[in-house]
């Protein structure tokens, strides 16, 4: 999955799957609290790969998993494509209206659109991408 994609909630709280990403998110997908302050989104088999690994974790890391668990939700789009986005979701990732959606190899992450823009005008400088390549080994 790669782009970018702008959508908004409707008044019920939905949000349409980008035409682009919706054969890759597939019928149902996961989304999670990020560390970012976005939310992530697993299509099935990328969830699958996060309880194979979760599953060969100690009985100590526990904890962690609880919440990380916890802050879970499986969407179904309807018919028209849309998902209910829980609330709890977005106020986690400052979500009013405006949405942002990215592409993020085998799986994708929701922003707040004034957010992304935040974090895009940070990181979108010739020496900023020049940095990433370089920590990316490109």
């Amino acid at each position: 999955m790669y782009g970018k994609y702008q959508h908004a909630l409707d008044a019920k709280g939905r949000l349409f799957v980008p035409a682009k990403l919706k054969e890759e998110l597939g019928a149902s997908f996961y989304i999670a609290k990020a560390p970012d302050a976005c939310l992530t989104v697993y299509p099935e088999a990328e969830w699958q790969k996060v309880l194979d690994h979760c599953n060969e974790l100690p009985s100590s890391k526990a904890r962690a998993m609880r919440f990380f668990f916890a802050n879970v939700a499986k969407c179904e789009p309807d018919k028209q494509g849309r998902f209910l986005l829980p609330e709890s979701f977005r106020d986690y990732a400052g979500i009013k209206q405006d949405v942002v959606f990215l592409g993020q190899a085998g799986r994708a992450e929701i922003w707040s659109a004034e957010r992304y823009a935040a974090e895009e005008e940070k990181f979108l400088t010739p020496e900023a991408i020049a940095s990433v390549m370089e920590e990316l080994g490109f």
